[in-house]
């Protein structure tokens, strides 16, 4: 009860003198974060004007805030029915089960394309009768523009898999995924999904201590091969950890849809001795002769985005993004068209985002930025249009799952906020719904750039409580 007197006092005192919440700005200085670092923007989803507006006409870096905008922008466009295709061609003859000829995989730039998916592709492609290839494998990845060789990775972590890069036909997003546990006081390493042509070097030392930052206590080194990579960990790990685990992208696209290729091919019984052909393509096979053998398609849209927004997957939003591109703008899709097409999509809802710039659709940039203010109104304008189930659904809810799990748990406003979040080094954000105490739905920003920005959380959690609390 005293909370909630205090609430109100902060609003009356808020209405009266400040921007701010005086909680919240109190929470700011208590981190040492100057007020003019920080852009909020509150509205209620069925009012017209904000209830808090604190620097949101500035633009800020977003951080993962920016795939609210394009998860938002493909709902709308793309609806929550589109599905990402993926064709298997041949252009070769098929007699008795065999293939004298290359077989040719072309994707469409599917983000969720797993391994079990290229399981279940391979198996439609037995049954439709190939059963051995005299040839080799082909990969048709022109509806993607190829990235640059020079693309710098977004920091010094070049292995880990959020630093991959887009690709037209990308399996399991190339991560390769190790999993540590222990047994009988030895630590041990294992693929989820294993390729032999990754060779892991296991130096890591059992010991008996707390958990705490098990990530520090060991380190790990990769080294390319001709055929594959060798990754060597080195360092400690403890039981008390249980299983954890680090994602890294130690090959690249080519290889590792071509070493996926093999290995389910070969699980299933088919027989396949010829290797990959890596001429560059200036025109997508499906132009040519080639016979299209088969087409398989993603789950929809609607399921695939709870993926990306509730784990803040950054490679499935670049795809996302230059699947935008795609159907909107001419192949080979860019990371500019796609941004030239959510730009047009803010300006038909009338918000003029002048100031928006989007790198590649993640958050994972330097340069992405947008003001808090049409951030906002996008939230308020989807909520009352045709996608609000299904982007509401996709976000973490507080307190409860996703990347705010572990957030205000056991406070009122436990789920009862969905909320996307977003940090990098100078950036902490976060945005989304948050449904009141009286019934009330508010849409919310708040973004913070600083050397601080880390420091920023309880701010946050402030405002995000407050506005529970109206």
């Amino acid at each position: 009860m005293k909370r909630i007197i205090a609430f109100s006092f902060y609003f009356l005192a808020f209405c009266a003198h400040a921007e701010l919440p005086i909680a919240v700005a109190d929470a700011l200085k208590k981190a040492s974060i100057p007020l003019d670092n920080v852009g909020v923007y509150v509205q209620a989803v069925d009012d017209a004007k904000p209830i808090i507006a604190h620097n949101s006409d500035k633009s800020f870096n977003t951080a993962s805030v920016m795939k609210l905008v394009t998860s938002n922008a493909a709902l709308e466009i793309l609806t929550p029915a589109y599905r990402w295709k993926t064709e298997v061609y041949r252009d070769g003859e098929l007699k008795n089960g065999v293939l004298n000829g290359n077989l040719i995989l072309k994707g469409y730039g599917d983000p969720s394309f797993k391994a079990q998916d290229f399981w279940r592709l391979l198996m439609a492609l037995q049954q439709a009768g190939i059963k051995e290839i005299n040839g080799h494998l082909i990969l048709d990845k022109t509806a993607f523009a190829e990235n640059l060789p020079d693309q710098p990775p977004f920091d010094q972590e070049i292995w880990r898999a959020y630093n991959a890069k887009s690709n037209a036909l990308l399996v399991d997003g190339r991560r390769t995924s190790f999993k540590f546990s222990t047994t009988d006081n030895a630590v041990n390493i294992q693929q989820e999904f294993a390729l032999d042509e990754v060779e892991v070097v296991n130096n890591l030392r059992f010991n008996q201590a707390a958990c705490a930052d098990w990530r520090s206590r060991f380190s790990y080194d990769v080294t390319p091969k001709a055929n594959g990579a060798t990754v060597t960990f080195s360092g400690e790990f403890s039981p008390a950890c249980g299983e954890r685990y680090l994602e890294l992208s130690v090959l690249d696209d080519t290889q590792y849809a071509f070493y996926s290729f093999k290995k389910i091919w070969r699980e299933l019984g088919g027989r396949f001795n010829g290797t990959l052909l890596k001429q560059p393509l200036t025109q997508p096979i499906a132009s040519s002769a080639a016979v299209k053998v088969l087409t398989q398609l993603s789950e929809p849209l609607g399921y695939v985005i709870r993926d990306l927004n509730k784990w803040s997957n950054n490679l499935m939003a670049r795809q996302l993004l230059l699947t935008l591109a795609l159907e909107k703008q001419n192949a080979p899709a860019t990371e500019a068209q796609g941004a030239a097409v959510i730009a047009d999509w803010l300006k038909s809802k009338n918000i003029h985002a002048n100031e928006l710039v989007i790198e590649n659709g993640s958050g994972l940039s330097r340069i992405e930025q947008i003001n808090s203010a049409h951030l906002g109104q996008m939230l308020v304008s989807t909520y009352n249009g045709s996608v609000m189930p299904e982007l509401m659904s996709s976000l973490p809810i507080l307190g409860l799952d996703g990347t705010v799990q572990t957030r205000l748990k056991n406070s009122p406003a436990q789920g009862r906020a969905h909320l996307k979040t977003g940090s990098i080094d100078g950036v902490s954000a976060i945005a989304g719904y948050i449904l009141g105490a009286h019934g009330k739905r508010y849409a919310l920003v708040m973004m913070v750039n600083d050397v601080k920005a880390f420091a920023s959380r309880q701010a946050q959690d402030t405002l995000i409580e407050y506005v529970a609390d109206n």
